[in-house]
């Protein structure tokens, strides 16, 4: 199966062959090959000279704010040019082992939490701990950059949430009131149903968008910790914690759309921008498919509690952001690179661009910001804990190829997730061998 992934904020499923560029010169010509596009004789910790920035967007709006942002690095930083190789989102992340081990960029887009640890663990992307601290980046963002052994290897841009969103004017027409509980959310659904509405907007062709539900019931059920141990290949997928989660998502599943092996999230967000649905759980992302008139009307609340004693203060809210190769070209210029691109002048040349961006950084300016980013911002904000979302919590290997056809067997057949939980338990354990 090929690797399927969850989308950055900006990123909507185009795949667009790659181009490198030099800021401020000519086009260069596209390499066959995803591969640094940088010459060799940068001394690392060089003052000035050449940096080498690797980015996984293509004709997106992350693409122009990364464009952007180099282009004002350069300006603010003379002596230093920056070199552009943009590859989409896919053949990226498909390939990263490859690049990693071959000629990589100095500065590379990348993911915080496990996927960056994983690799950090294999001596694969640089200590960047003397980056940091990061002026108005605070401590729940360098927690999300840290490795196993304390240092840092990442520094964060950006980040968005995933809620339950809803139409504003729909829940006023009908006098739907948010709910507390998961109690109150399901009687919600069945009230919604009855109204001939599609209670939950549900998709899951593409096979990510299912983790998104998993994870936050397995949040909401068990914890945080417990969640990304799991996710990191400690504990059973055979236990009776997470025996309990899909025995409440067998119950809860037949509140969300039917056939959603068939249908993509740009199809299931359509539902919920005709208000043919009532609540749709997916990320700030699902707002491409609202027309600019019609945002404002959109809402959010975070998943309710299903277990008091464990609360709704974890989300999933993934952290987009950048590395250093373990050997850069030069040292130097990447990490002056780095510590710009989790700056607020970065921040206020991306949010220059649109949205979907909301900037990690505390002290950028907010003014430009729409409803649905201050809310989402408030959202996180007030998280006491931040999960990057399955498939970025975990190998990315097992989340392709156990994960997505295992999460979709079961929306086919919920009854059989005995089995299906001892399938992934067995494949885990030879996955997770290091």
């Amino acid at each position: 199966m090929k690797d399927q992934f969850s989308p950055a904020p900006a990123l909507f499923g185009m795949p667009v062959p790659r181009r490198s560029l030099l800021l401020g010169a000519a086009a260069l010509a596209a390499a066959p090959a995803l591969a640094a596009c940088g010459d060799d004789d940068n001394g690392g910790g060089a003052a000035g000279g050449e940096v080498t920035f690797g980015s996984n967007e293509v004709g997106s709006t992350f693409a122009k704010q990364r464009q952007a942002a180099a282009a004002d690095f350069q300006a603010k930083n003379a002596g230093y040019t920056v070199k552009l190789n943009e590859i989409d989102h896919n053949t990226f992340q498909e390939n990263i082992n490859n690049y990693l081990q071959g000629n990589p960029d100095d500065v590379f887009s990348w993911f915080a939490g496990y996927r960056m640890r994983f690799f950090a663990r294999r001596g694969l992307i640089g200590d960047i701990s003397d980056v940091w601290p990061l002026d108005g980046v605070n401590e729940s963002f360098k927690t999300a950059s840290t490795g196993d052994d304390g240092k840092q290897y990442f520094v964060p841009q950006s980040y968005y949430p995933w809620a339950m969103f809803y139409r504003k004017s729909l829940w006023t027409e009908r006098g739907y009131l948010v709910p507390q509980t998961f109690d109150e959310l399901v009687t919600l659904a069945g009230r919604m149903k009855a109204d001939g509405l599609t209670p939950i907007s549900f998709a899951d062709k593409d096979g990510w968008p299912a983790m998104g539900t998993f994870d936050i019931l397995n949040l909401r059920i068990n914890g945080y910790q417990f969640h990304v141990d799991l996710m990191a290949g400690k504990g059973s997928w055979e236990s009776a914690e997470v025996r309990k989660v899909f025995d409440t998502w067998a119950q809860f599943l037949p509140l969300h759309a039917t056939d959603s092996l068939g249908r993509t999230w740009q199809e299931a967000a359509q539902a919920l921008q005709q208000k043919k649905a009532g609540m749709y759980l997916l990320g700030t992302f699902l707002l491409d498919q609202f027309p600019q008139d019609e945002r404002e009307d959109v809402d959010l609340f975070t998943f309710p509690e299903i277990d008091p004693t464990i609360g709704a203060d974890a989300i999933d809210a993934p952290i987009d952001g950048f590395c250093m190769s373990a050997k850069p070209k030069n040292e130097g210029g990447a990490k002056k690179l780095l510590a710009y691109l989790a700056s607020p002048n970065a921040a206020a040349e991306a949010s220059k661009l649109g949205e979907p961006f909301i900037s990690s950084n505390a002290k950028a300016d907010t003014s430009a910001y729409t409803t649905i980013q201050k809310k989402s911002a408030e959202l996180v904000g007030s998280a006491k804990n931040i999960a990057q979302f399955l498939d970025r919590d975990t190998r990315p290997d097992f989340a392709s190829t156990v994960i997505i056809p295992a999460f979709q067997e079961f929306i086919k057949k919920p009854g059989d997730a005995p089995n299906i939980l001892k399938s992934i338990e067995n494949q885990k354990k030879t996955i997770f061998v290091d």
